[in-house]
């Protein structure tokens, strides 16, 4: 079985209510991890948005969510996640603090993209890390990825 990521409130390609959207709550919404290969030692969770500022000009991918050292047991998350599996860490987004931000895009609809990555070891050395940061601490490592896009516009 791969691994796979779904939500209960959105289907992939399609649209993110906006309970979870800074139009609603901005909570995070939920999520199910299935299909982590078995020898997996944590996990890592990003989401970002390849869309920012408009779509139809993308000048940047702008982060909305940065989790890491997962342990590989977990298999998702509640709708708006209060407390993370021991051991989890916190990175940075793009609003330069840590958790959830939900979409809030200026212009069109954006593609929001939830990425799941397996490692085949747990990220040392960490503190608050943005994504790229994390990103290279996960070079080599991962042993299996899936993702989920929703998408928004602001109404």
């Amino acid at each position: 079985m791969s691994m796979k990521i779904t939500s209960s409130v959105f289907e992939d390609g399609g649209e993110i209510p906006a309970k979870y959207t800074c139009q609603g709550a901005d909570v995070s919404p939920p999520l199910t991890f299935a299909g982590v290969p078995e020898d997996a030692k944590s996990l890592v969770l990003i989401v970002d948005d390849p869309d920012a500022p408009d779509p139809k000009a993308p000048k940047m991918t702008y982060v909305h969510w940065v989790l890491y050292n997962l342990p590989p047991d977990t298999k998702g998350f509640a709708e708006s996640v209060a407390k993370l599996p021991e051991g989890t860490g916190d990175g940075l987004n793009d609003w330069k603090r840590t958790g959830y931000g939900g979409p809030c895009p200026p212009i069109g609809r954006h593609r929001y993209f939830f990425k799941l990555y397996a490692l085949d070891t747990k990220l040392e050395g960490l503190s608050s890390p943005t994504k790229p940061e994390v990103l290279e601490a996960m070079k080599g490592h991962v042993l299996a990825e899936a993702q989920i896009i929703g998408t928004y516009q602001k109404t």
